[in-house]
């Protein structure tokens, strides 16, 4: 039983974690490339993708502690200090997720308009969009957006670097009489 655990657990990382990692690594860049052209709508469409992926993953992303409980206990290591160590990274992992990127996500969407089909603009106000010289407060908002996507890149950084001494940990597993 310990070995199909193992392999469910680890099958789990990979199919759930990893397109977690990729999209939500993805997702500053392609913010950026619409912030930059906002009538790109295969840009915008690449950023509603990613961010579906993220949420998607995430959700499945939850068989992979319940496996690999499943495998500590059948191998009775739930008290060694490599696993604790694991078990606490994945939860700040987890918590990185799922109250910082995906909210953050979710509102730059939101502020995209992206969340929701856009409506047509009217001749009118689209002329005045276009029209109207930007000012402080669009330099403001500009700058604003920048940041936010530099914030996600940074979260996205730690999210994976968790993940990576996660994946290390389990790996070379300190103390492991495996000899590997």
């Amino acid at each position: 039983m310990t070995k199909l655990f193992l392999s469910l657990h680890v099958l789990a990382a990979i199919v759930a974690i990893g397109p977690v990692t990729v999209a939500a690594s993805m997702f500053s860049p392609a913010l950026r490339r619409v912030r930059r052209d906002p009538g790109d709508q295969d840009a915008l469409t690449t950023l509603r993708t990613l961010h579906r992926i993220c949420r998607v993953y995430a959700a499945v992303g939850l068989a992979v502690p319940v496996f690999g409980f499943a495998t500590a206990s059948s191998l009775g290591v739930l008290g060694s200090p490599w696993l604790i160590v694991s078990i606490v990274l994945t939860a700040a992992a987890a918590a990185i997720l799922a109250l910082l990127l995906l909210p953050a996500q979710a509102r730059e969407l939101a502020a995209l308009g992206a969340a929701a089909p856009v409506p047509a603009l009217s001749a009118a106000a689209l002329s005045h969009a276009v029209d109207a010289p930007p000012g402080r407060s669009a330099d403001r908002r500009d700058a604003q957006a920048g940041r936010e996507a530099a914030r996600l890149a940074m979260l996205t950084g730690v999210f994976n670097l968790l993940w990576a001494t996660v994946t290390v940990l389990m790996i070379v597993r300190p103390g492991s009489t495996t000899g590997a």
